[in-house]
């Protein structure tokens, strides 16, 4: 498994600023979330990207405005190896993304269940840790349809956010509660992935956090370190 630093561009992401972070610490691996950007943004945040310190861009989210040439661009340029997007009854998406590329797209689950039928379409499951915990947390039911469909398909990319203590905001629209949220104020909102199988986790865990990257490296440490520490508990238990 792999933790990468992202380049997310919600409101409340900053991504100019990441974006100079990314020059200044010489990073030259991320993962890239361009889920808030315009065609007429996005091609200003390509232009950047060419004159910069960024080599490879292993995983993308894909956003359902995005023409195929966009795809291509990434996988010529800067080895892009997986994509998610979410499901097309949340967000319609351009058919020939999967005509060139459906092996190395994965459906995200999100609000919408997880369906069957719509992943055999795709290459496999991005599974988004924050989003699943808050199923768990707050809708049991829906949390053990979604385990069994993860049982079904390959896990090949992965988001990781924070899971708050408390209920991070109210969705005032869907009239719900919610635990995950894109902003991590201590890293101990990272303890949750402790009670996720291993095989859960993918080459490519992205960090979609809106946090400073040097924040986002922080929690890529912690993350290694119990994973590391996880691991050899299991591998003296598998001894005796």
């Amino acid at each position: 498994m792999k933790f990468i630093p992202a380049l997310t561009t919600t409101n409340g992401s900053n991504w100019k600023e990441k974006f100079r972070e990314i020059q200044e610490l010489k990073i030259e691996e991320i993962a890239l979330f361009p889920t808030c950007l315009t065609k007429e943004h996005r091609k200003i945040l390509y232009d950047m990207i060419k004159n910069s310190c960024i080599k490879r861009i292993p995983f993308v989210h894909l956003r359902s405005d995005m023409g195929v040439e966009e795809l291509e661009f990434l996988a010529k340029e800067y080895d892009t190896q997986i994509f998610n997007t979410h499901s097309e009854r949340e967000f319609p998406i351009d058919n020939e993304w999967l005509l060139k590329y459906k092996e190395l797209i994965c459906i995200e689950n999100t609000a919408s269940p997880l369906d069957i039928e719509e992943i055999k379409k795709y290459g496999g499951i991005c599974l988004d840790f924050a989003h699943l915990e808050n199923l768990r947390l707050l809708e049991k039911d829906k949390y053990n349809k979604e385990v069994e469909v993860l049982s079904k398909f390959p896990i090949k990319c992965n988001h990781i956010s924070a899971i708050k203590k408390e209920f991070s905001f109210v969705d005032s629209r869907k009239r719900k509660l919610q635990y995950d949220s894109h902003h991590m104020d201590d890293l101990s909102e990272l303890d949750y992935l402790k009670n996720y199988p291993v095989n859960y986790f993918s080459d490519f865990c992205a960090l979609e956090l809106d946090n400073k990257i040097k924040e986002q490296l922080e929690a890529i440490n912690y993350i290694n370190e119990f994973m590391v520490a996880r691991n050899k508990f299991i591998d003296k238990m598998l001894e005796h």
